[in-house]
């Protein structure tokens, strides 16, 4: 059986399915070599009022991404030191990064960066924790210069060491907005296509708030990746543009887990390599999402923009999974267009797939979770936020 008839689906300018099917051998020869990292990082652009669904407020969306991430590594446990925020509608989708990184015997490798805290649980250390997240990007000086090269050095470094492929997850309230900012600063019109997580994405005050933070940049006529970041992106970005590049240099695949964010990532990453090493550079790079964040189309039309605009061949893939036949409303609300994706759920949940495990199981395991998690409090109630 091959990907394709494993309900795999494919987007971006790759139309060859011999192409395809080749790509995909990439990922099912080192299938069970995948080293995970899940990203979470803070920005204060989260706590601006109806900016994002991570979280049912500004004070909840604050501990999202520890949440997130303690879920991820822990699964339902009574032990649980932060509460996954209440949300309007959905659950999180670090359970279903949990379920299929237990399936196929991973264990993630958690960032914080920005967090303000040191997690109690096992963590890669690459900044001074009380440097804190990232200011509003509508201030147009999200961060030092200093501060956006230290991350890229410290992520490049990592991933040059790497000697197995990569996939790159996330965890970061606002991130949609950030990723937005800096794809406008860099000449795409992207307004009607960056998601979100929530319901209807919030196109009009996300573009206020990033015409208001490219305003306040200023950007002179050679502003550069770093340039950019500083000015209207996250830590999360400066951290995975190096962690990225040092990856392909070690000459890794890497799966670039999640949407728009992602595709921020290698903007970025585009921008900053010489010109002529581009195509074969991304040769084995991959952006892998679930399937309710494709179904619109707006992220195959995003990333044919980047394709057209730098001359590469970009592949997407997004998961097979599906809620349809779940028991709970929470797991079917993905199926409406609440949450979406986040926290590598695409990628990893992909990696499942290939591995052999189907459907039913993965859709199985995580209503255990859930109704786990429910039953033990894990998740916040609205007064508790």
């Amino acid at each position: 059986m091959n990907s394709i008839e494993l309900g795999i689906n494919f987007f971006g300018n790759e139309s060859n399915k011999k192409s395809k099917l080749n790509r995909i051998e990439i990922l099912k020869n080192n299938i069970n070599n995948f080293k995970i990292f899940l990203v979470i990082a803070g920005t204060n652009t989260s706590q601006i009022p109806g900016i994002s669904a991570a979280g049912i407020n500004a004070k909840s969306r604050k501990i999202t991404a520890l949440a997130d991430a303690e879920f991820m590594l822990k699964g339902a446990s009574k032990d649980h030191k932060y509460k996954l925020p209440l949300l309007n509608a959905g659950v999180t989708p670090a359970l279903i990064s949990h379920v299929c990184s237990k399936l196929i015997n991973v264990f993630p490798v958690i960032v914080p960066i920005g967090i303000g805290v040191k997690p109690y649980f096992n963590h890669l250390v690459v900044e001074d924790k009380d440097l804190g997240p990232s200011n509003c990007l509508s201030t147009g000086k999200s961060m030092p210069k200093e501060r956006v090269i230290n991350l890229y050095e410290r992520g490049l470094a990592i991933g040059k060491s790497s000697r197995q492929p990569i996939l790159i997850s996330e965890s970061v309230p606002g991130g949609t907005t950030t990723a937005q900012a800096v794809m406008e600063a860099f000449g795409l019109k992207v307004s009607n296509l960056v998601g979100s997580s929530l319901f209807k994405a919030p196109r009009e005050l996300k573009s206020k708030v990033v015409q208001k933070g490219l305003l306040n940049a200023n950007f002179k006529t050679d502003f550069d990746s770093f340039d950019v970041v500083a000015s209207v992106g996250d830590p999360f970005q400066a951290f995975s543009m190096g962690l990225l590049i040092g990856a392909r240099i070690a000459k890794q695949p890497v799966i670039l887990s999640g949407g728009s964010q992602m595709l921020a990532v290698i903007l970025l990453a585009l921008e900053f390599l010489d010109s002529k090493n581009k195509d074969n550079f991304f040769q084995d790079v991959f952006i892998a999402t679930t399937s309710w964040l494709v179904k619109d189309n707006s992220l195959n039309v995003l990333l044919n923009l980047i394709n057209e605009k730098y001359h590469v061949n970009l592949l997407g893939l997004a998961s097979p999974l599906n809620f349809k036949s779940s028991i709970n409303q929470e797991l079917r609300d993905y199926e409406i267009g609440h949450v979406k994706e986040g926290v590598g759920a695409g990628g990893i949940s992909i990696l499942a797939f290939l591995n052999g495990f189907k459907n039913h199981e993965i859709i199985s395991l995580c209503q255990q979770n859930l109704e786990m998690m429910k039953g033990l409090g894990q998740i916040s109630l609205e007064k508790d936020c």
